[in-house]
């Protein structure tokens, strides 16, 4: 499934998704993606709570759509460093049938390959492609080895598309990969707003650094990547108020970082 190449890890230049995995507290990052990481915190404190946020989101958005939809294959494009629960503990957890196929292009990330590729059940599948976001056509041809195209997939883009060149190339990746995908799949989507001036600041400073350029967009042209779907209540909002689960002390604050989950009729 992947690529039979050497990865070509640079050290000199800070990625996002090191960067973020230092957001949460993980360890799978260099001294150049903490010094990034530290500057954006002095631009936006908020950022660590979007990161943070944002793996809460996806953990109920799966667990919403193993439990309550009945989805049991999940295509996660652009998954970054394995953290915790990710997407098929997640999933799995819940049927441990699923399969699960994570896409990225990141060479640190195909290194911890292995342990994305650890099924937690012995019925389960977790697999791993090599390939870039923008060659959708290659992502789907390469994922129908292990999911069935012909039953319902979750189809997961968890603040990635930033990094699209464009926005019509935004929409181009998403509508061609749900374009092959039958009625009943899901989409789970979010990505970083421009309501905060202090997170397009940070953005625009990454860029500064040599990394692959992230561009916040309007709430409104997020939410058009769900036109034609059928979008689970409670709909587009900020990751922070999508069914937000235990008690919940006084009013769940939105973040500059909108989504939501919705159904291909």
């Amino acid at each position: 499934m992947t690529d039979v190449h050497t990865p070509v890890i640079r050290t000199d230049i800070p990625h996002s998704a090191r960067i973020w995995n230092y957001w949460m507290g993980g360890k799978d990052h260099y001294e150049i993606d903490k010094i990034a990481g530290d500057a954006g915190l002095a631009v936006d404190p908020d950022i660590s709570t979007m990161a943070v946020q944002s793996r809460q989101f996806l953990i109920r958005a799966v667990r919403f759509l193993a439990r309550e939809r009945g989805i049991r294959q999940f295509l996660d494009i652009g998954t970054g460093l394995p953290t915790m629960q990710n997407t098929h503990e997640v999933a799995q957890g819940v049927t441990p049938d699923a399969r699960i196929v994570y896409v990225d292009n990141d060479p640190l990330v195909l290194t911890h390959a292995r342990a994305l590729l650890t099924s937690t059940t012995p019925e389960g599948v977790t697999t791993y492609i090599d390939a870039d976001f923008h060659d959708p056509e290659r992502i789907v041809a390469d994922a129908r080895n292990v999911l069935n195209f012909n039953e319902p997939i979750a189809v997961m883009f968890m603040g990635v598309l930033g990094h699209a060149k464009t926005y019509d190339d935004l929409l181009r990746i998403v509508r061609t990969v749900l374009g092959e995908v039958p009625s009943g799949s899901h989409l789970i989507m979010w990505d970083g707003t421009d309501d905060s001036q202090a997170y397009v600041t940070l953005c625009e400073n990454y860029t500064g650094t040599g990394g692959t350029p992230y561009i916040p967009r309007t709430q409104a042209q997020i939410r058009a990547v769900f036109d034609g779907l059928e979008m689970a209540d409670p709909g587009f909002v900020s990751i922070t108020q999508w069914r937000p689960e235990g008690v919940e002390v006084g009013e769940v604050l939105p973040i500059s970082a909108y989504g939501a989950v919705a159904r291909k009729p």
